[in-house]
């Protein structure tokens, strides 16, 4: 076989053969054919890691081959660092330099951001339904007040700190007064405006701390921290007259609105047991009763067994 079948067959073998073909004799001995060995023999091992996904391998042979390998090279240490950049929630990347694959992988993140998007929406929605179910669960859905479960287990909660800091606190009970005649005459809707609107008159007087609730009907339930009974009567007062000068428009005319008061001071002596919120609340619903009983429109005190108008 002469010297120039034997080498193309070498280079045959290199190009096919699993295994790398050893130059012998005189093959051994050409210049230009280790050359060719050595480069061929480089370009196989940088296509077999790439083959099984290592792209590290430094390519030093020179060329049209080697350099189309570089840029292949390249080309995938980049797009596994933008899939890298997606993995970690970045969808902004495109591949714009490999095809149909840039295409495809382009598509895919698209749809991401689509899928993301909508998903994003439905987490929005979702915690936003479920802060409402939760604002209903604790809250009067007609004025925004608290209804009276959450109020007593608040009331419940600050009476304790309250009785551990020796600090006095107040509970008030109100009453609309002749709310049935109203409604009689004005119709329910109007209402339920009219409670409302006790309510956002009353509210925005009321301190940080300090908060409300509807008891039952046209009857609320104010919880003052803080506060002696003598400062207690007084924020109560006033809370009075502003109702009593701000009427509810009824179809566009001013209808005058009245409540009746009754207000109970907070013992700071240990211990409390549990039903010591209904214990006050009772004593402030004995007040109010003797308020409504003295005419309506005013504000009594419970002290001692005893009911003590502050009203002027």
């Amino acid at each position: 076989m002469d010297k120039t079948r034997e080498s193309l067959e070498h280079v045959q073998k290199l190009l096919r053969d699993i295994k790398v073909p050893e130059l012998k004799g005189e093959l051994a001995e050409d210049p230009q054919l280790i050359q060719i060995h050595n480069e061929l023999k480089s370009i196989r091992e940088v296509m077999l890691a790439f083959s099984s996904g290592d792209f590290s391998p430094v390519i030093t042979a020179r060329g049209i081959i080697p350099g189309c390998m570089k840029a292949l090279q390249a080309n995938l240490r980049h797009l596994i660092w933008q899939v890298q950049l997606v993995e970690k929630g970045d969808l902004s990347q495109e591949v714009k330099f490999m095809g149909e694959f840039s295409q495809a992988f382009n598509g895919m993140l698209a749809r991401l951001r689509v899928r993301l998007s909508e998903f994003q929406e439905h987490e929005k929605n979702l915690k936003e339904s479920e802060a409402r179910f939760k604002f209903l669960a604790n809250h009067d859905p007609l004025t925004g007040v608290y209804n009276r479960r959450s109020f007593i287990e608040l009331a419940g909660v600050e009476l304790t700190q309250a009785v551990n800091l020796s600090v006095p606190c107040c509970l008030a009970m109100m009453d609309i007064d002749h709310f049935k005649e109203f409604n009689d005459t004005h119709g329910h809707l109007a209402g339920d405006e009219a409670l409302r609107h006790a309510v956002r008159t009353i509210e925005v007087m009321l301190r940080k701390n300090d908060f409300m609730g509807r008891y039952g009907g046209d009857e609320f339930i104010l919880f003052f921290c803080d506060t002696d009974e003598e400062t207690g009567f007084k924020v109560v007062e006033r809370l009075r007259k502003s109702l009593s000068v701000k009427p509810v428009l009824v179809n566009g005319v001013p209808v005058p609105v009245f409540a009746s008061f009754g207000v109970v001071a907070s013992s700071t002596e240990n211990p409390k047991d549990i039903d010591y919120v209904q214990e006050l609340i009772s004593d402030a619903d004995t007040a109010l009763y003797a308020a409504k009983k003295a005419g309506r429109n005013r504000v009594i005190l419970y002290k001692s067994n005893q009911t003590i108008s502050y009203t002027e």
